[in-house]
């Protein structure tokens, strides 16, 4: 059962002390934070619509333009095998930018935050 007490300072079993609500809301409502998810809707927006679009073009291409998706590139590929691959790889690529993207932008102000909040405990 949840109660509306803040946290203790710390524990006499030695856990760290936890942030109260009021400071959890407080970072949530700096301009540091704020900062943080422009950064990461700025990249992950942006991608994710590129994708849903890339999906869509190939799920429309698939039952509207049988004949171009049909058709062989070599041996028994064609064009439909090509498309449903590059999905793959696409999502590969996306989680691959991501992680990099996050690494150098994403953590270093994540870390930033956790710090400050840390260190007003």
């Amino acid at each position: 059962m949840a109660s509306d007490a803040p946290p203790p300072k710390g524990g006499s079993d030695g856990s760290p002390a936890q942030p109260t609500t009021e400071q959890f809301v407080e970072v949530q409502e700096s301009p540091e934070f704020g900062e943080l998810r422009r950064t990461y809707r700025s990249f992950a927006f942006p991608l994710t619509i590129a994708f849903i679009g890339w999906y869509l073009l190939y799920v429309l291409l698939s039952n509207y333009a049988g004949g171009f998706m049909g058709t062989k590139l070599f041996g028994n590929i064609n064009v439909a095998f090509v498309f449903g691959l590059a999905q793959f790889a696409t999502t590969f690529l996306i989680a691959w930018l991501y992680s990099r993207f996050a690494a150098a932008k994403l953590d270093p102000k994540g870390e930033a935050i956790k710090s400050r909040m840390e260190a007003e405990l």
